[in-house]
């Protein structure tokens, strides 16, 4: 997918402003993006004029994060309280299954770890909040695709480029579709050693009060031949459905 520089520009430099509380000038954006003086002017003045950054006049002109970008970033947060809500049962379903319990979010064609819960003896995961994986081969994006509105999944589909980490990853978008019409089927998804060798992963979904897919939930724990996958991916799902609910979700799937 092509990305607009300009657009790609404007966030680099609220993402710098964002990290400079004291204020960035003209020449500290353009040496440190490595952007044209006259681009930089021109992106700044306009996030001015719409008051996503402030402009501190002095020797040379300082530019500090605005109201806007403010009153957005607390929008942002708002819609982050439900995870006070899901806190504590996934917490506690951690504890009761003895395994590593992740809650996810869609962002683009990946998944975003908002949260992670481990029993007390935890198994190491490489996955940690706040990193992300791609949605084909994990069980909280299977789950995601799987629950998307037509439209919103093929916009995810068409941006996938599917990369084999193991000899078990999906391969292709035939490959996958196949995969997410048994996710609907069944309510849950399995990364079947598709990450990583030794990594079985079982999710299923959460869904706001109107019924769209929130995020997921999954359990992770190291592949053993003797455990029933399938059993754990019903309690993952029941458990999902717990959660949905608390958030308002009143249908059924």
């Amino acid at each position: 997918m092509k990305l607009n520089r300009t657009t790609q520009r404007t966030v680099e430099i609220l993402k710098m402003i964002s990290r400079t509380p004291e204020g960035a000038t003209l020449d500290d954006l353009c040496e440190k993006l490595n952007l044209p003086k006259t681009s930089a002017y021109d992106i700044v003045t306009t996030l001015a004029e719409m008051g996503m950054v402030n402009i501190k006049r002095g020797q040379k002109q300082n530019y500090t994060i605005g109201l806007m970008s403010y009153r957005i970033g607390i929008n942002y947060t708002n819609n982050l309280d439900f995870i006070g809500i899901i806190e504590p049962v996934l917490k506690a379903f951690s504890k009761e299954v003895g395994k590593t319990v992740f809650f996810g979010i869609p962002s683009d064609h990946h998944v975003v770890y908002i949260c992670k819960f481990e029993p007390e003896n935890p198994i190491i995961t490489t996955a940690t909040v706040g990193s992300k994986n791609p949605l084909y081969c994990t069980s909280l994006g299977k789950v995601i695709l799987a629950y998307s509105e037509e439209e919103k999944r093929e916009q995810m589909i068409s941006r996938i480029k599917f990369t084999r980490f193991t000899e078990r990853t999906i391969k292709d978008r035939e490959q996958l579709i196949h995969e997410l019409d048994m996710v609907r089927e069944t309510g849950y998804a399995f990364d079947a050693r598709e990450m990583e060798e030794h990594m079985q992963c079982v999710g299923a979904p959460v869904f706001d009060r109107d019924g769209n897919v929130l995020g997921a939930i999954s359990v992770s724990t190291l592949y053993k031949p003797s455990e029933d996958y399938e059993a754990l991916g019903k309690l993952i799902f029941e458990k999902g459905m717990e959660v949905s609910r608390l958030l308002g979700f009143l249908g059924k799937i």
